[in-house]
């Protein structure tokens, strides 16, 4: 059989043995680089597409840099020019030429300020040419009045009046309560003079002793950004728009209006219902797999709308001043396909023939080659049987006469490259997953530290801003508290004073008897010590508030020291109090303590009250889930409850035990309580991290204990056992 398979090979010409594969090679690269040029086609495509993608978003991120820092810098400087007093908010007339003479350097819609008195006045151009001044008093109705100006920006006539009140403006309120300047929300309405959507710009002013006069604000009419983006250089079938992080539509680049009337009033519209089927296909995909405000970074990705083919690229845009907007643009594929598709048929063409005239040179090359394959062919099998004294006759073609020597020579070096290959790949294995190993240890370890810096920077920031708080609230209520006493016993005398009065001089004059009947002299007479002495049990509840937030900072005891550990339990609590007092869904959560008489303790005070604080919203957070699945009566019949027991253990340890009656935890969650973020708490409620330092400060910290024992439905202990003395613990 052997012998009749070599027979019937050597009867296939060797001519076409060396014509077909050749043919099939040619063949074979023709194809590959058609498709290469396809695919670099493709490739170009999408260079192109990112090229007009960045080109135009660049140039849409250089207008909004510039477009909005006018606003804001033009604030900046009214603001200074105010606060030093070139510029006085009580002039009216000269305020508004000022303002008019800005309108008319700066392309805004508004200028004007609010003051805390309810007055204001601005200068405005809402029909986007003629300019006109809005000067309000304090009180509606028809408080605003709008004059029409000369060239000289003098007030020529009154346009219109309207109701107005600046504690009910978002440009008037949000930048006072956030005391900076900011981007207030954008306004929308529909004037006379057409729909009026626009951003504020605005800035709370100061007078030369510091004090809040109001806000200053400029407006920059949104439109005029549509405007701008139409003028690109885009497809027409391309699109770039600006969103807000609630997906309403800001300006677009296409036709459509960024807005609709319903019933005569300006509505917003929000993006997916957009007509334009671009906008709507993006911004719907879009809302598929993520929401916008998880949008931190440039996203692109390929759509395809109406059949073709679009590339989207969507950028966060964010300036410091707190805008916080969305960039998209979107750009067809067929804006650049034209060109290459003639490009990729001449590729085509051209790969055509070379096939042909390749094939045509294969067969007159094969007969120039045949013969020295064919010797060296035979001198290849005779190698391949194990013998090796074989030589092959010289011919015109230099490379095969040392072919069958290289042959021998390559395979035995193969040979030994390919058993050292394998080697060094096991090697090479081994040490990746032993430095895989090593590295995702480091990890871990490096993101508990960070997390644990974070929570300490955080204690600590807190610390010191409740204990500030704490110092300043103290001296205002000591002072009222201090000088009560003072006032109640003046009070007594000038009451005691009067009834003698009274008692000598029963009827008095006309006059004092209908001023006294006026003020229901009486009841004051009676109520008046009532007042004070309530006003006494206010003071004394905030001096006891005021000493629980600074027990519990402990800001001046970072270092080891001896406390009385009882006055951080209870300034613990004390914070707590509103989550533990009752509401109208659920009585109230009851704290119940057992305090043995325990000595001062040495131990870092803050730290210590951070697990307490931790335990304690953790026991709250536990009766509150468990609460969600009870009634108000059954919470009333089986109230939830906090236990709170301290003892001295063997006379040298402290133990705190912190009970609930809430859900529990399971003997699986249990064993992983304390490990570095994990959590059964829903997502943005806990960070993991809370239970895994409180143990480290108990453990590592006071050389401690902290142990946890809970029931599934009955409840959950926390069990703190640290040295009383931990110098000498």
């Amino acid at each position: 059989m052997k012998t009749h398979y070599l027979s019937k090979a050597k009867a296939l010409p060797l001519q076409i043995v060396l014509i077909v594969p050749f043919v099939i090679q040619i063949f074979a690269a023709v194809s590959l680089v058609g498709y290469l040029s396809f695919k670099n086609g493709q490739r170009a495509v999408n260079d192109l597409a990112e090229q007009l993608i960045d080109r135009n978003r660049n140039v849409v991120d250089e207008h909004l840099k510039s477009y909005l820092s006018v606003p804001q810098t033009l604030n900046q400087i009214n603001a200074d020019a105010i606060h030093r007093g070139i510029l006085n908010v009580r002039d009216r007339q000269t305020l508004g030429k000022y303002f008019w003479d800005q309108m008319h350097a700066y392309d805004l819609t508004y200028i004007g300020i609010g003051l805390t008195t309810g007055e204001g006045l601005g200068a405005a151009r809402y029909d986007g040419k003629t300019i006109t001044i809005d000067d309000w008093t304090a009180k509606p109705p028809n408080n605003v009045y709008t004059y029409a100006t000369n060239d000289q920006g003098d007030r020529t006539q009154i346009n219109a009046r309207w109701d107005w009140k600046n504690s009910q403006e978002s440009w008037y309120t949000q930048p006072i309560a956030a005391g900076k300047p900011i981007w207030a929300k954008i306004v929308s309405g529909n004037y006379p003079t057409g729909p009026y959507i626009a951003a504020s710009a605005s800035r709370p002013i100061y007078d030369s002793q510091n004090r809040l006069l109001g806000m200053i604000a400029c407006d920059i009419h949104l439109l005029k950004l549509g405007d701008f983006l139409r003028n690109l250089d885009i497809s027409q079938s391309g699109r770039v728009f600006l969103l807000e992080r609630d997906g309403t539509l800001i300006a677009t680049s296409g036709t459509e209006k960024p807005f609709t009337f319903v019933n005569q009033k300006v509505k917003r519209l929000q993006a997916s219902d957009s007509s334009d089927p671009i906008i709507q296909k993006v911004v719907r995909h879009l809302q598929t797999f993520k929401e916008f405000d998880s949008i931190t970074q440039d996203t692109d990705f390929q759509l395809e709308i109406q059949g073709k083919r679009h590339f989207v690229d969507v950028v966060p845009w964010r300036d410091k001043y707190g805008l916080d907007w969305l960039l998209v643009v979107s750009v067809p594929e067929n804006t650049f396909m034209a060109q290459i598709n003639a490009n990729t048929q001449t590729t085509l063409a051209l790969c055509l023939g070379a096939l042909v005239i390749a094939s045509v040179m294969g067969v007159f090359t094969s007969h120039w080659i045949v013969r020295p394959i064919l010797r060296l062919n035979r001198a290849s099998k005779a190698m391949a049987s194990g013998n090796l004294n074989q030589t092959v006759k010289t011919s015109s073609i230099r490379e095969l006469n040392t072919l069958s020597n290289s042959f021998n020579y390559m395979a035995g070096q193969l040979h030994e490259s390919f058993t050292a290959l394998e080697k060094s790949k096991e090697e090479l294995e081994d040490r990746v997953e032993e430095r895989t190993t090593e590295l995702k240890n480091t990890l871990e370890e490096l993101q508990r530290t960070q997390s644990q810096i974070i929570q300490s920077e955080k204690m600590s920031s807190l610390g010191q801003l409740v204990a500030g708080v704490a110092h300043e609230i103290n001296n205002p209520v000591n002072f009222i508290h201090g000088n009560l006493a003072h006032v109640q016993e003046y009070t007594q005398d000038l009451l005691a004073l009067m009834q003698l009065y009274q008692q000598y001089n029963p009827y008095p004059v006309a006059e004092i008897q209908t001023v006294a009947e006026d003020i229901d002299l009486e009841f004051l007479q009676s109520d008046l010590p009532k007042l004070l002495s309530s006003m006494k049990v206010g003071t004394d509840r905030i001096r006891q508030i005021v000493l629980s937030l600074r027990n519990f900072s402990r800001i001046d005891e970072a270092e080891l020291k001896s406390v009385n550990i009882h006055e951080g339990i209870d300034s613990t609590l004390m914070i707590l109090q509103h989550r533990l007092k009752g509401k109208p869904e659920q009585p109230e959560i009851e704290v119940i303590k057992d305090y043995d008489n325990v000595p001062p303790v040495e131990c870092y005070a803050g730290q210590l009250n951070q697990v307490f604080m931790n335990i304690l919203v953790n026991a709250i957070d536990a009766l509150e889930e468990n609460n969600t699945k009870r009634t108000y009566q059954e919470i009333k019949d089986n109230p939830s409850q906090i236990k709170i027991r301290t003892s001295v253990v063997n006379s040298m340890w402290l133990e705190v035990a912190i009970a609930d009656n809430g859900v529990g935890i399971s003997k699986e969650f249990q064993q992983r309580i304390f490990d570095p973020f994990f959590t059964t708490k829903p997502i943005g409620k806990g960070t993991g991290m809370g239970m895994s330092i409180s143990y480290q400060i108990v453990t590592e910290k006071h050389n401690g204990k902290l142990e946890c024992f809970s029931t599934p439905g009955k409840g959950t202990e926390f069990i703190i056992q640290i040295p009383l003395w931990l110098r000498n613990g």
